[in-house]
């Protein structure tokens, strides 16, 4: 009696282990801290919206401490307040002259914000927005990047802090970063136009549902087609033997 295995069953085995390779790829990479809007143009006024998603299995975020550019800084930011949390605003001398709007000097400008949670935090597989105002933005820069801190209640400590490189591939912690974009005559009146905060978390959301879908289609697909093959080649076999 042949041991061979059915060509058949060769093939839907092969079918199998390209099915598995395919949803492994198509499995979305790990969410980032992120900032939006990804851009704005140089030097106004814009809601910028911190996305926290939760990617411990066991632990919440309980802290997120975002630190604003130095050599590109911001003169004025204000904090919305959240619910659940409570917030600090560090400031510090800016490390080059900037002005208000009226063109006076300003000596202090915001270093540093730190929201800390005052209940359960961002859960595993959540996530959650923090949001600032803040402009004038720098004109004499391509972006500005806010390298941010992420806590979690087992304290352990994620650093999203690595700035991305023109041509290289995106670090595996990107600092939340904002491209500059040419500025307008009506700059400053654009503000108000910034999409709401929750309008990229909810799209990504939505994204990644689709995908999943499209994802179990595609190995219910392919586990169907493997079943089918393997169970004509056994009719066959049986066939060939006499049973």
């Amino acid at each position: 009696m042949s041991r061979r295995m059915p060509r058949f069953a060769r093939v839907a085995g092969v079918a199998t282990i390209g099915a598995v390779a395919v949803v492994a790829m198509a499995l979305p990479a790990s969410a980032h801290v992120t900032v939006s809007p990804q851009s704005a143009p140089a030097g106004g006024y814009v809601q910028l919206s911190f996305n926290v998603p939760s990617e411990s299995d066991t632990a919440a975020t309980t802290k997120l401490d975002v630190q604003f550019p130095t050599a590109d800084p911001i003169a004025s930011v204000a904090v919305q307040p959240k619910a659940g949390w409570t917030y600090e605003v560090k400031t510090g001398a800016p490390s080059r002259p900037v002005t208000d709007d009226d063109g006076d000097k300003i000596t202090q400008v915001v270093s540093e914000i730190i929201w800390t949670a005052d209940g359960p935090g961002i859960k595993p597989g959540e996530f959650d927005t923090f949001v600032v105002s803040a402009g004038p933005l720098p004109t004499d820069a391509k972006s500005v990047s806010f390298k941010a801190l992420q806590t979690y209640s087992d304290g352990s400590v994620v650093r999203w802090i690595d700035e991305s490189q023109a041509g290289q591939p995106e670090p595996e912690h990107p600092a939340p970063t904002v491209t500059l974009t040419a500025a307008t005559g009506d700059t400053a009146s654009t503000a108000g136009a910034t999409p709401a905060p929750a309008a990229a978390p909810a799209a990504a959301k939505a994204d990644d549902t689709a995908r999943g879908l499209g994802i179990a289609g595609l190995v219910v697909g392919v586990l169907g087609f493997v079943t089918a093959g393997l169970a004509l080649a056994s009719t066959r076999r049986r066939a060939n033997t006499g049973g």
